[in-house]
Order: C-alpha cells, then structure tokens, then sequence
C-alpha cells in the first residue's frame, strides 16, 4: 500500500517537510494524533544547499506522496516577513531570499508556511509530545551542533527567540552546552550537565517556565545526565524526536501560522 492509499484511513492530514543540514525529510501527519501516516520519505540536502538546489528536494519530496494541498516548511534559520534572516548549516545564500516566491515557485503557488526548525518542533511537542498537558509557558531546546529555542505559551508561540546565541558568562550558550561542545571536549555527562544547568538558570530567570523539554539526539540518553542537572525548572526529553519538524510544519500551514 502507498503513503497516499495508507493516508485515506485518516480524514485530518496535513503535509510538512524539515529542511536540514544533511537531509530534507518529509511526511503526510494525522494532524488529530501528531502521527506520520505511512513512512516519512528523506533526500540527501544539495551541496551545496543553494535555495534552488534545495526548493527542488522538497519538491521532489512532495512529489513522492503525491501530495497535492497545503505545505509546511521548516528551515535553519530565522525566518521573518517572508525572508530568511539567518542560515545556520545550510549555504549563506539563503539569507535575504524571499521564501515563499522560492517554493511558490517550486511548488505551484500552493498554500505555504516556512518557519525555523526549532519552532516547528516546540510546536509538535507542546501540541502532542513532552509538553501536551502543561499549561503557561513552555521551552523547548534542541541540543546539537548548535542550541536552537522555542517559547510556546499556552500553545502559542513566540518565533524566532534564537536563545542559543545569549551570551552568558561571556560566551553564547551553544559554545558552552550544546551536544557538539560536550563531544568535542570528551566531557562526561556529568561535567556537561553542569555547563546545561547554567546555560538552563539563566533562561530561568528570564522566562520562567513551567518545563523545559530537551529534543536533540542527545535527549535518548536523558537518564544518564538529567539527574546531574542544579536547575530548577523540570527537564524532559522530547518525545516525538525525528518527526517533530514535519508535525510542526504541517500545524503550521494548517493553522496559518507564518512568522
């Protein structure tokens, strides 16, 4: 059975494609369950990750489903008014490119949403994931080569925060607890757990949420360091992992949400 025959036995779908780095993964979501309806499809990210070169992946993607609506579309970077402000491992091009006359272009004129990765997917985990029954502000963290940041509060979100560039004890919170600094400095879980509880103390007293919720690969193994964490703020692991950008994108275009 295809990924559009399987996709019949669900009548609220929606479609979304996550743009990263190395790969454009995409997926049609039961938007009542936040789950992908078949298999997710993936292409490698052009190299370069020229905007053309990578409109065309996630037309290729879309083409793969047969998928004929609306799209949601995250990115690495900031997207404001239509733009892209910042790329972040993916080609400078990018920066000042129009985003929606790009997959317009691309896509058929069909409805769009573009939005940064790392809010697509605090909005998938507030909606159906780690933050589902937690009310008032939520944070979500993606720890990796970077630091990447969503605030949602009471399920709405406050786009493009970028809190993986605040400076704390002079040096930007991603050079002192992201995932890649943990392994390039072979620091134990422990020793890097006390980097994330400053980097976590300081967003406290800014924001005060209710729950931070850590995404990232390094959120499989949130028993061998949550429990070393000083914060005061509860820390969970993300739970929809892989496919949270494509459920994000797709509540995106689907509620008309376009920062």
């Amino acid at each position: 059975m295809t990924d559009a025959e399987t996709a019949t036995t669900a009548t609220n779908l929606g479609f979304g494609v996550d743009v990263g780095g190395s790969g454009i993964k995409g997926g049609i979501v039961d938007l009542d369950s936040g789950e992908l309806v078949g298999e997710r499809f993936k292409v490698l990210t052009p190299q370069p990750s020229t905007p053309e070169a990578v409109a065309g992946g996630v037309a290729e993607v879309v083409d793969h489903f047969d998928w004929t609506g609306p799209i949601g579309i995250t990115l690495p970077g900031v997207v404001t008014d239509g733009i892209m402000r910042t790329a972040a491992n993916i080609d400078k091009g990018w920066i000042g490119t129009d985003v929606y006359d790009l997959f317009g272009a691309h896509l058929g004129g069909r409805e769009l949403s573009v939005l940064n990765d790392a809010d697509a997917a605090g909005v998938a985990e507030d909606r159906y994931g780690a933050a589902a029954d937690v009310a008032g502000a939520v944070m979500l963290l993606t720890l990796g080569t970077g630091i990447g940041s969503a605030i949602l509060i009471n399920g709405t979100l406050v786009p493009n925060t970028e809190l993986g560039h605040m400076i704390i004890d002079g040096k930007e919170a991603e050079h002192r607890a992201s995932s890649k600094v943990k392994e390039d400095k072979g620091w134990s879980y422990e020793k890097w757990a006390g980097k994330l509880s400053k980097v976590l103390e300081a967003y406290e007293v800014l924001f005060w949420p209710k729950v931070f919720v850590i995404g990232g690969g390094i959120s499989r193994k949130a028993d061998k360091w949550v429990p070393y964490l000083t914060n005061s703020t509860p820390v969970v692991p993300a739970t929809l992992q892989n496919t949270a950008g494509i459920v994000g994108a797709a509540m995106a275009v689907t509620t008309g949400l376009r920062p």
